[in-house]
């Protein structure tokens, strides 16, 4: 698992308060909602907005593409990634 996709793991974890999952557990390439982790709509609203608390992303509740973000683990990784400002060099 890369460090991004544990970071997200744990705060996943957190903020669903799913009891009997610990964040190495969730397998990076499994479906998160219905099968997988079991999430729902209301767990994607508390992710989504973790998310933008933790790393400035921004989610649309009505994107067509939330669907393909929140597939997996390692797909809401790979969006964040994607959406994280650039770090600037120190001057």
């Amino acid at each position: 698992m890369e460090p991004l996709e544990r970071e997200i793991a744990e705060l996943i974890v957190s903020c669903t308060g799913l009891e009997d999952v610990r964040p190495e557990d969730i397998d990076p390439e499994a479906p998160l909602f219905v099968e997988g982790l079991g999430l729902d709509s209301i767990d994607a609203l508390e992710i989504g907005v973790a998310l933008a608390k933790r790393y400035g992303v921004k989610l649309t509740a009505d994107s067509e593409d939330n669907r393909r973000h929140f597939a997996s683990l390692r797909a809401l990784a790979r969006f964040v990634a994607a959406q994280r400002p650039a770090e600037r060099p120190a001057a």
